[in-house]
């Protein structure tokens, strides 16, 4: 029997936010090499304080998820998932940081990411289109708030089957700039699956490098 996404979401994120981050997305895939369980991982937002000014957005230096996060992460979720037992085959896991095209799941993450360009796409067609590319607004009341071709639409969150943020590669130069490092490369062309690496890491699709796999592990 296949386990549920939503059953390991409940429980790989505790262990998550008591590491201080958020789990943006989870993907638990049967790949060729096997059962793949990719979790991404990212900072809360930082707190403002009321009355402090806010530089603009693509300057601030990004404080990115380290390796040594992800590392520290794969190994409370290896001890988490190994307790619960509810994956009873042999399986891969994955950590990483979310990436320059983040995905967008809460009405949190549609108001932190306000004024970036976005992707968006529904599953309900609102005034005749499921697709929209623009500049996001905000979000309140359970709506997503975006401008496509100089048209605001409202988008109901929960009609929202999938949403990034569209990479600006001049402003991540710039963040990088800004926080004193080198500045990102682009990302490799997808490829399906993983590829194992001389010291024990892994790389996604988009090109990230991710902490070492946990061991494979069967039921016993």
């Amino acid at each position: 029997m296949r386990t549920e996404s939503h059953v390991l979401w409940q429980l790989v994120e505790p262990p998550i936010q008591g590491a201080g981050l958020d789990l943006i997305e989870l993907q638990w895939n049967r790949e060729g090499e096997g059962w793949v369980l990719r979790v991404f991982i990212d900072r809360p937002e930082p707190p403002h304080l009321p009355g402090a000014s806010e530089p603009p957005a693509d300057v601030l230096p990004r404080i990115a998820v380290s390796h040594e996060d992800c590392e520290r992460v794969s190994r409370d979720l290896s001890a988490a998932l190994d307790v619960a037992d509810v994956i009873h085959h042999t399986y891969r896991l994955e950590v990483s940081s979310p990436g320059i095209d983040r995905p967008l799941r809460r009405e949190q993450d549609f108001r932190r990411f306000a004024g970036q360009q976005v992707k968006i796409r529904c599953t309900e067609a609102s005034e005749g289109r499921r697709n929209f590319s623009g500049v996001l607004r905000g979000a309140q009341n359970g709506q997503v708030e975006v401008d496509c071709d100089g048209k605001v639409y409202h988008l109901p969150i929960a009609t929202i089957v999938r949403a990034n943020l569209v990479p600006d590669w001049a402003a991540e130069f710039r963040r990088q700039a800004a926080g004193g490092e080198g500045g990102p490369q682009p990302p490799e062309p997808e490829r399906e699956g993983a590829r194992e690496h001389p010291h024990g890491h892994s790389k996604t699709g988009r090109g990230e490098t991710v902490a070492p796999h946990a061991p494979d592990r069967s039921a016993s």
